[in-house]
């Protein structure tokens, strides 16, 4: 039986990971799936459950996180948190999917811990906070204090890097995508440590 494997990126804010992962989900050959999170904020316009989340009230969270179903989780704010529930990643790994994880850099070590070996986790680095700083910039979206604000949670976050198993530095989108689908189609190509056969 074909079983997944488990793919981990964290960056700080502006770093281009999204604009990586949502390429990489255009090669269909890689079979790569989001994982689907759990949050106790209610659905927005036509979300439904089980597709974009798995919406559950904010007391039905605590009594999962009380179960220890979760493999990350978060409390972005009072009665509002998102996390990676250990049964729905199970049944995307069964599927033969091979699951994609864009999580903070606290969950992305989490993951690859409780996985080991079955996971890869990716770190999207920008080149410098002063390049950090013009992209935040250059996007128009935030405010001063807001893109200060990023930009200190992008130091810390950038302590986390050597934790991961790669470092990608997004100085150049391309050169960095092609890395990321190099390194993602060697781990698929490895065979399961201990597999018969």
């Amino acid at each position: 039986m074909i079983n997944g494997k488990l793919f981990v990126f964290s960056a700080p804010s502006g770093s281009g990971k999204s604009t990586i992962v949502q390429w990489l989900m255009t090669h269909p050959e890689l079979r790569l799936a989001f994982s689907i999170s759990a949050t106790s904020r209610p659905p927005r316009g036509t979300e439904q459950n089980g597709v974009e989340y798995f919406f559950l009230t904010p007391d039905e969270f605590r009594q999962k996180i009380e179960e220890d179903a979760f493999l990350e989780y978060e409390e972005v704010y009072a009665d509002r948190y998102y996390g990676t529930l250990k049964e729905q990643v199970e049944r995307q790994l069964a599927a033969g999917q091979n699951i994609v994880f864009d999580v903070d850099v606290k969950g992305g070590c989490r993951i690859k811990e409780y996985y080991g070996e079955r996971a890869m986790s990716i770190f999207i680095q920008p080149p410098s906070l002063e390049e950090l700083r013009r992209r935040l910039e250059g996007r128009g979206t935030d405010s001063r204090e807001q893109i200060e604000e990023r930009l200190a949670k992008a130091e810390y976050e950038m302590t986390f890097a050597p934790r991961f198993d790669h470092i990608i530095v997004n100085d150049d989108l391309a050169t960095a995508e092609a890395k990321t689908l190099h390194l993602i189609r060697d781990f698929l190509a490895m065979k399961e440590e201990g597999s018969a056969c």
